[in-house]
């Protein structure tokens, strides 16, 4: 996998995890916890497309 398709694909799970993060968010009663492991879980994505870029 060359480094563009690697950053791609994190851009897919990045979204993909946004969309479950507004999903949970507005449900009547959020999981907190699930909410804040899905938050963890898109910083390291973003952080991780950050480095592969620079």
């Amino acid at each position: 996998m060359n480094l563009q398709s690697r950053i791609e694909t994190l851009k897919e799970r990045h979204a993909t995890l946004e969309d479950r993060i507004a999903d949970e968010d507005h449900r009547p009663q959020p999981n907190g916890d699930a909410l804040v492991r899905l938050k963890v879980e898109k910083l390291r994505l973003k952080e991780e497309m950050e480095r592969l870029r620079n």
